[in-house]
């Protein structure tokens, strides 16, 4: 095997042993497998492009086209032309996919369900870093800098874990770059021989292989290992500085497998981890529009999930079976007949950029219309999404109640039954005791459940002194409630959370619903829902009545008619809304009629008229357009710093490259690869002077880079082939010039500063001569077409090589 496929295959085995540690963020190794078969490729196209032998940069786009080609029949078949090449349909559903997958990030816990948009980020990722790493190292040949993007792939596999990575994935990532500089550092020395790790030899005998200025042989063994424990501490560094996602992210309960067709079982996520951000949006930004032929709106809140579990550290959502969508939703739980119940309807559209996998409607649903792969969970009345189904784009049709009980028939509840109140008042032993005895105080003279649950809303909305703030830290433990009892400043999350645990020490069953508030009202007769409109509310329950709202966040929502000393008759459904009368009310919203008898008014048979239809919202997402700016964006921030030390690594390849044959060829060799020394020299702070001869340039540069040993001999000898060329009758090229000039600047790096070499090789000063170049073009194309009077000759001028810096 020659030296570079060996150093192509240490690239790709480095690659996957960083992308190794992101094995524990996802529940499958597919998408390693898939990962790794596709890199496979990608490196195996490189090397046939490196043995035709195409250009450097050139081998780097045959590689990166065959990764997006590969993507795109992985992820993008359908909307491929032919299967395989990418157009703009395609390239939509790359953005809708990272952008799906950017929610999924922020949806699920570790391990994350592998789903495409999952996928696709990772896999996409490990093509890059592998593309990056293999153009470094073996196209480019320079190893050392290849280990940022693998350093970049480890780190935030560890930052997203919390800096908890175990150390497993840290030796793997590490063994990777180390393999990757030993191969390099290999394939280097065997171009020159045998290194011989022995005693100095005695005075007027030669070693057999190349032995570093110094006489020392392990200086490149050395230099290896601290370029590798400098990573190796940066690695260790870098994930500490990135934020975790150990339940702020990336939050779920139970080890569900998922939905599957007709029935299974849902992990259930927390959508609390966004509800801060949403309400914190400098732009109110429209998620959903509806209209319903409900007279008043300002109950018609619209529910998400509902978080019935407390272990201490969050409220969460409990491992539930679901089914497929019944026809008709069953009765709610716990709802008596003797319930005022009126059936609405409701016709809902999400936007385009609204996407989340919990289908948002008024409580409690009674039918749904919707398409697509919806299943039911019973326990909290929700529809979720089966796998990749989200609400993104969806129109649908919900039939809720609109419950009215009164204040008598909430007072007077029986218990509830045995096995709820068992699972709907457990607190976790680690509640403090403050909780409930604030609890007993604040309810202390309440008859019965009803007036407690009055009292505790009334205490945090109206006589507790609460103020609600966005900006506090939304933490969801026993140690946040305390905190927030304490302080009295919070949003809903922090009133609603303190108010269910509070219930649950008062033995009332509570749980806490997710979802918007009724929104504001549109001139058109709808109600628009936007990411300010995010609400959290807590649910208690009541024999007859079944799961109740209440409404303790001072200054949000509408506090419920059943929880007022005096329950009026309407209201306006925004509180900077005047009150409608039935004149101006919309000929979209009628009410029931009213020759239905009471009785079966109160059962929800006697049905509701049809709202309109909807227009959707305008926000149609993401634009195929936007994705390619923050990709190219991305992109540039990346590539950009780099150009200065790839146009170098190219330009030196070419200057010290072996290409042609006759006399004319080999003396413009040799005039090259002087040019090379001198521009290295440059790179480490030596600046040229071509005033002076080769001869004693080079005892300048020997004397300025205190190079010694066969490094200042190789200057001499290179110095000696140019006059050759320059001045001899019959010029003889001298050989061995590339190793010669390799020489050179191990010597020259030896002998500089870290910050020097670091510099000579990210942003080497030789550099310039691009800048040089542009200035006598603009020069001669100026004095060709007489361009003149633009105010451009000053700044040319500054552009131009000083006199004696040419070359």
């Amino acid at each position: 095997m020659s030296g570079r496929a060996r150093l192509a295959l240490c690239a790709y085995a480095a690659t996957l042993l960083a992308a190794s540690a992101m094995l524990p963020l996802i529940d499958s190794v597919g998408w390693m497998v898939q990962a790794a078969f596709l890199l496979a490729i990608q490196s195996g196209v490189g090397a046939l492009a490196r043995r035709v032998p195409l250009a450097r940069p050139l081998t780097v786009a045959v590689q990166a086209v065959v990764g997006l080609l590969l993507l795109t029949v992985v992820f993008a078949r359908g909307q491929a032309l032919l299967g395989i090449l990418p157009g703009p349909e395609a390239f939509q559903q790359f953005g809708q996919l990272l952008n799906a997958g950017g929610e999924d990030v922020g949806r699920y816990a570790i391990p994350a369900p592998a789903t495409d948009g999952i996928r696709l980020m990772v896999v996409g990722g490990v093509l890059l870093i592998g593309l990056t790493v293999d153009a470094l190292a073996v196209t480019f040949r320079s190893a050392a800098p290849a280990g940022l993007p693998l350093l970049a792939l480890y780190s935030v596999a560890a930052g997203l874990s919390g800096g908890g990575a175990s150390w497993l994935w840290f030796l793997l990532a590490a063994s990777g770059y180390l393999l990757l500089l030993l191969a390099e550092g290999r394939d280097r020395l065997s171009q020159w021989g045998r290194v011989f790790g022995g005693a100095s030899p005695p005075q007027g005998r030669t070693t057999g292989g190349y032995v570093p200025p110094g006489g020392n042989p392990l200086a490149p063994v050395r230099t290896g290992r601290r370029i590798g424990v400098l990573a190796l501490g940066v690695a260790l560094v870098v994930p500490a500085a990135l934020p975790a996602l150990n339940g702020g992210l990336l939050e779920s309960t139970g080890s569900g497998t998922g939905v599957g067709p007709g029935g299974g079982t849902i992990s259930a996520v927390n959508p609390l981890v966004s509800l801060q951000e949403s309400l914190n949006q400098p732009e109110d930004r429209e998620v959903i529009r509806y209209r319903t032929n409900a007279t008043d709106t300002k109950d018609m809140y619209l529910r998400i999930v509902a978080l019935d579990q407390f272990d201490g550290t969050s409220w969460k959502s409990s491992e539930r079976k679901v089914t497929d969508v019944p026809e008709r939703l069953p009765q709610p739980e716990g709802l008596s007949p003797s319930v005022s119940a009126t059936e609405l309807k409701t016709n809902i559209s999400a936007a385009g950029s609204y996407r989340q996998s919990w289908l948002p409607m008024p409580y409690p649903a009674t039918k749904v219309d919707i398409k697509g792969d919806w299943r039911f969970e019973p326990e909290g009345r929700t529809l979720v999404g089966d796998r990749r189904q989200t609400t993104q784009g969806a129109q649908y049709s919900v039939s809720s109640y609109l419950l009215k009980p009164s204040a008598d028939q909430l007072a007077s509840a029986s218990p509830a039954p045995a096995a709820l109140r068992r699972e709907y008042t457990k607190v976790p032993e680690v509640l403090p005791d403050v909780v409930k005895e604030t609890a007993e105080r604040v309810t202390k003279g309440a008859a019965n459940d009803y007036e407690r649950a009055v009292k505790l809303q009334d205490w945090f909305a109206v006589d507790g002194g609460f103020t609600y703030d966005t900006q506090v830290d939304s933490g969801t433990g026993v140690a946040a409630i305390t905190k927030f009892l304490e302080q009295k400043e919070g949003f809903c999350v922090h009133f609603s959370f303190s108010m269910a645990s509070m219930a649950r020490t008062l033995g009332i069953p509570a749980r806490v619903a997710v979802g918007f508030t009724p929104g504001t009202p549109r001139a058109d007769g709808t109600m628009s829902v936007g990411l300010r409109d995010a609400h959290a509310w807590p649910e208690l329950y009541f024999e007859g009545m079944g799961w109740t709202r209440f409404e303790p966040t001072p200054n949000r929502g509408s506090v419920p008619d059943y929880t007022r000393a005096e329950s009026p008759s309407g209201g306006p459904s925004n509180p900077a809304a005047p009150e409608a009368t039935a004149s101006d009310a919309p000929s979209a919203a009628p009410s029931v009629s009213d020759s239905c008898p009471p009785q079966a008014r109160r059962l929800g048979d006697c049905g509701a008229a049809v709202p309109q239809d909807l227009q959707p919202p305008t926000d149609s997402g993401v634009s195929l357009k936007s994705v390619l700016g923050v990709g190219l964006g991305v992109l540039a921030v990346i590539v950009v710093p780099l150009l200065p030390m790839l146009w170098r690594m190219r330009i030196r390849a070419r200057r010290l490259s072996s290409g042609g044959r006759t006399p004319a060829d080999a003396s413009a060799r040799t005039l090259a690869a002087w040019l090379e020394v001198s521009d290295t020299a440059w790179d480490h702070g030596i600046l040229p002077d071509e005033s002076q001869t080769p001869r004693k340039a080079a005892a300048r540069i020997v004397r300025l880079g205190s190079l010694e040993g066969e490094a200042a001999n190789s200057v001499h000898r290179m110095a000696g082939a140019v006059e050759q060329v320059l001045y001899a009758p019959e010029p003889k090229p001298g050989s061995g010039l590339a190793d010669d000039a390799e020489r050179i600047r191990a010597g020259l790096s030896a002998g500089v500063s870290r910050g020097t070499r670091l510099r000579a090789l990210l942003l080497p000063r030789s550099t310039v001569r691009v800048v040089w170049v542009a200035s006598e073009r603009w020069t001669a194309f100026t004095d060709r077409w007489g361009v003149r009077g633009w105010g451009l000759e000053r700044w040319a001028g500054l552009l131009r090589r000083p006199s004696r810096q040419r070359g």
